[in-house]
Order: C-alpha cells, then sequence, then structure tokens
C-alpha cells in the first residue's frame, strides 16, 4: 500500500523493520497546485486542438503528395506516363460495361471514370490503386435505384462518400473487421454470378426488363426463343477471346543467345503484354468496326448502345429530387428508397480499396484511415460530374503495377484519356454491340468466383464455411446487402460463443499449503486437429 504514494515515496528495510519515507513537500505542493488549475473553456479547447492539428507532419499526411511531388523526375513522369495510359485504355470500356450494370446511361460510367482520378493523385497513398467505378457497386447502384434514374445513383455516390469520409475522420476502420474474410468470399462470389446473369440476356440478344436472380433466370428461358443467333455468336466469341488473352501474357518465350535477337524477344515479350492487357479495349474496338461494317452495307445484326452524350458533364451540385413517374420525391425519400446502401457501399468500397493497398504495399504499412478520407473526397467530388459509386479495382491495380507506375500522378494521365474519349470519341460509341460489352463484364467476373478457398477453410476451420454459404446463399436469393447482414450475423454469434466457450481446461491441484492452477490451451495446428499443451 505504502509504495503507491504517486509513486514519490519509497521503502527501505532497516534489518527486520519497514521505514516509510512519506512524499517530500515539493511533491505535495505541486499535487495541491495541479487540483486548482482552472480548466479550459470549450473554446479554448477547440482552439488549442486546431493549433495542434494544422502541423507540417500532419499536413503531409493527409494531403500525401506534397511528400513526393518535389523528389518527382523525369523517369517517373515516363513510368506513369506510360501506366496512366495503359490503364486509361482499360476503364474505358469497363466504364460503359460497369454503367450498363448499373442501367444507367454509357456516359455515366465514362462521368465516373475521371474525376476520383484526379482528386486520388492529390489525397490517396497507393500508387497501384486506380479509382473508378466497379461492377459491385454498379449493381447495388441498380438494386437500390427504385426507378430514381441517374439521380439516385448520383445521390448514392455523393452519399457514400460522406459516409467514407466520416469514418475516416471518426477513424471508424475496425467496422470493416466485422466483415470477415469468408463472409466477404461469400458476398464476392454471389455478387460475380448476379453480374454474370444480369448480361446473358445482352449476350444472347433478348430484350426483357431486369430483376432478381430468379427472376432473371426465368426470363431467360422464358424468352430463349428469341435469341439473335450474331449476337451469341458475337458475345461468345467475344468471351472465349478475351480469356485466350488473358493467359498469354503468362507464356514466356525463351530468349536466345545472340544479342540482337535478346533486343527483339524483349519487344515480343512487351507487345504480347501489351496486347493482353488492353483486351477488352481490343474486343470492343472490333466488335464496333464490324457493327460499322454492317450498318454500311444497309444490315443490323447487332444489338447496339445506342447514342452517347457527347462532352464533359456539367460541374453542378449532386441532386436532392427525382422523378418517379409523375411524382416528385425529395431527399429524405430518396435516402429511404436508398436504404442499406448507403452504408454496405462504403464499406464494400472501403474494404476492397483498403485490401488493394495492402496487396501492392511491398511491405509498407498502409494507413486505412487516409485511405477513407482520399475514398470519401473521391465520391463526393466525382458526384458533382454526374458519377456512380467509385472505388479502387484490383483489376486495374494489375495492370497499373505491371506497368511500371512509380506514382498516384499515374491518375492524372488516365483521367485525361477518359476526358479525351468523352471529347473525341463519343460519336463513334454508339456502335459497340451490347453483346461485346457483356462479354467483358462476364470475362472480368468469371474470377470473382472464389471456389479455391474451400478447400482450405475446409482443411483448416470448417464452421467458417457456414457464413460463407449463408452469405452467399442469402445474396443470391435474398438482397445483396440483407446477404452481408446475414453474413455478419452469423460470425457474430460464432465469436460469441467461442468467447462463451474459451478452448482452455482449468485443473485445480493443491499440495499442502499450496494451491497449483495448471491451465490448457486447445489450439488447431494446420492439419486440422486440436493439440493439448
Amino acid at each position: 500500500m505504502c509504495a503507491m504514494w504517486w509513486l514519490v515515496g519509497s521503502f527501505q528495510v532497516i534489518q527486520d523493520n519497514t521505514v516509510l519515507h512519506l512524499p517530500e513537500e515539493k511533491y505535495l505542493q505541486k499535487i495541491s497546485n495541479s487540483a486548482s488549475i482552472i480548466k479550459p473553456t470549450v473554446k479554448e479547447w477547440i482552439k488549442d486542438r486546431i493549433k495542434r492539428g494544422f502541423t507540417k507532419k500532419l499536413l503531409y499526411k493527409r494531403i500525401p503528395i506534397l511528400s513526393w511531388l518535389p523528389e518527382y523526375n523525369v523517369n517517373y513522369a515516363i513510368s506513369d506516363l506510360l501506366a496512366g495510359i495503359t490503364v486509361g485504355l482499360t476503364v474505358i470500356p469497363q466504364a460503359i460495361a460497369y454503367a450498363n450494370v448499373a442501367g444507367l446511361p454509357a456516359e455515366v460510367g465514362l462521368y465516373s471514370a475521371f474525376m476520383a482520378c484526379f482528386v486520388y493523385t492529390i489525397f490517396g497513398t497507393c500508387k497501384n490503386s486506380a479509382i473508378g467505378p466497379t461492377a459491385i457497386s454498379g449493381l447495388l447502384a441498380r438494386e437500390n435505384n427504385h426507378g430514381m434514374g441517374v439521380n439516385g445513383t448520383i445521390l448514392l455516390c455523393f452519399l457514400s462518400g460522406c459516409i467514407e469520409f466520416l469514418m475516416g475522420a471518426l477513424q471508424l476502420g475496425f467496422l470493416i473487421d466485422f466483415i470477415s474474410g469468408p463472409v466477404s468470399i461469400g458476398f464476392t462470389s454471389a455478387a460475380a454470378i448476379i453480374i454474370a446473369t444480369t448480361q446473358v440476356k445482352d449476350i444472347l440478344g433478348l430484350d426483357f426488363v431486369g430483376g432478381k436472380f430468379v427472376y432473371m433466370w426465368q426470363q431467360i428461358f422464358k424468352h430463349i426463343g428469341e435469341t439473335k443467333l450474331w449476337d451469341a455468336i458475337l458475345g461468345f466469341t467475344c468471351i472465349i477471346v478475351l480469356l485466350l488473352l488473358r493467359k498469354i501474357k503468362d507464356y514466356r518465350i525463351s530468349p536466345k543467345d545472340d544479342k540482337e535477337e535478346k533486343t527483339i524477344h524483349i519487344i515480343v515479350i512487351k507487345v504480347i503484354w501489351f496486347i493482353s492487357t488492353a483486351r477488352n479495349i481490343l474486343v470492343v474496338v472490333l466488335g464496333a468496326i464490324a457493327a460499322y461494317l454492317c450498318e454500311v452495307h444497309d444490315s443490323t445484326p447487332f444489338l447496339l448502345i445506342g447514342e452517347v452524350k457527347p462532352g464533359l458533364p456539367s460541374f453542378s451540385l449532386p441532386p436532392f429530387h427525382a422523378t418517379i413517374g409523375n411524382d416528385t420525391v425529395g431527399f429524405l425519400e430518396m435516402s429511404n428508397f436508398l436504404g442499406s446502401a448507403v452504408i454496405v457501399v462504403p464499406l464494400l468500397a472501403i474494404l476492397e480499396n483498403v485490401a488493394l493497398a495492402k496487396i501492392f504495399s511491398e511491405g509498407k504499412t498502409i494507413d486505412a484511415t487516409q485511405e477513407m478520407l482520399a475514398l470519401g473526397i473521391c465520391n463526393i467530388a466525382s458526384s458533382f460530374v454526374g458519377s456512380m459509386p467509385v472505388s479502387g479495382a484490383l483489376s486495374r491495380g494489375a495492370v497499373n503495377d505491371a506497368s511500371g507506375v512509380k506514382t498516384t500522378f499515374g491518375g492524372v494521365y488516365t483521367g485525361i484519356i477518359v476526358i479525351l474519349a468523352l471529347c473525341i470519341f463519343t460519336p463513334y460509341f454508339r456502335y459497340i454491340p451490347k453483346a461485346c460489352l457483356a462479354a467483358v463484364i462476364i470475362a472480368a467476373v468469371v474470377f470473382m468466383v472464389e471456389l479455391h478457398v474451400i478447400k482450405p477453410i475446409w482443411r483448416t476451420k470448417k464452421t467458417d464455411l457456414i457464413p460463407a454459404f449463408a452469405t452467399f446463399l442469402s445474396c443470391l436469393f435474398l438482397r445483396l446487402e440483407l446477404g452481408i447482414v446475414v453474413g455478419i450475423a452469423i460470425n457474430v454469434v460464432f465469436l460469441l460463443y467461442a468467447s462463451a466457450r474459451p478452448s482452455v481446461n482449468v485443473e485445480k491441484v493443491t499440495v499442502r499449503y499450496f494451491i497449483i492452477y495448471k491451465i490448457k490451451f486447445k489450439k488447431i495446428n494446420d492439419s486440422g486437429y486440436k493439440i493439448v499443451s
């Protein structure tokens, strides 16, 4: 007890007597003075916090471009230019295709692909992350639109940005931990199957209004007799070509001994890699050329995406009202229609972007808070140009990494490529067949179905498959947001059960006057067997 005198008292043992040294008078005086200090007012406290917050270190942390821009050089600029152009050629067909997934005009996808690139260059920390539209955000926007059209999607983008920024400001990144690996796997796999299902009708050239997963397949089989032969041929051919081009970059040509032949070998590898990387734009361009040649000869064998609004969008506030039928709804009604998507979309965007940053971090620590803030600002800024929700995508990140990007400035060149496409090439976009875009989406999302993880999970912890399959089935047959909630709920139940029933055995042993407690922990090794130690 005596040793707890504010850590300034002490014991001294003289033979068998214990002598306590009381605190010195100066310490008692200091304690007395500290008790009488007047607490600052709220205004003074806020002023002090602001003064502490606006430091050079924090400024460089919150605006990362300030830390690397002074060291930017010509070599970095060339690498970023090449990577930015390559990603730009990748994102253009993706953006148009993802707008189709969201049930929006093609130009909305392109609007979503440039503003976020510029903003992330300033506030982002991951050089490989190319912010833009994604298939999952497009699907969630479609499922929660409820007839609000483009206005509803733009508002979802704005609100998602606000939620992401708020989570970053309040450091609520721990919420992502509730979306465990099995839940994420189940959700992603179900979303991929739903996205592919929505594109089957365009592959077959069918024309009907989409809906839920089961309803879509009912309509596909109902209208299967109306399949357009040339659309189906073009669609399946594009899928095969895309999958083959995806694989050719993995093959290596053996180098020759001669120096000149080595140079040719390097050039051939680079050309093959570029063709494989730019496969989406190549397939779309070739499909558009085929459609144009058919139109010149007075033939229209393919369903086309139609006219695309040319030029850049106007910079304006996000819409806080929408027209549904003959009725006009305000902000509260629109928010009510969007429902849980306002929370789910930003959570998934953050999860995807942070995961992407970790993959390409090269061992560096990821500032998840800064990524939330950056993603929030990207979505807020993009909503002012009529965008759908945006986030990083692994496919674009892989292209950036393979292209040798050095800094986030590569996003500036990507944004410029998209702007040039909007200003110059939109009159030619109308020739793009829907079957080509559907093939681009299907060839991309088919690899999101993570069947390969089932075996490792079964070997290590079989119970993790329960939330995974529950999430998967709920997303398929209910709603994507409900599927996430179901998965998280089951996961939390398992965590609570494990906490209430810990794998610990305690044995009480009495030896003479002593009581000994033997604690045995059960752990699971890689083979799945429990070991008692």
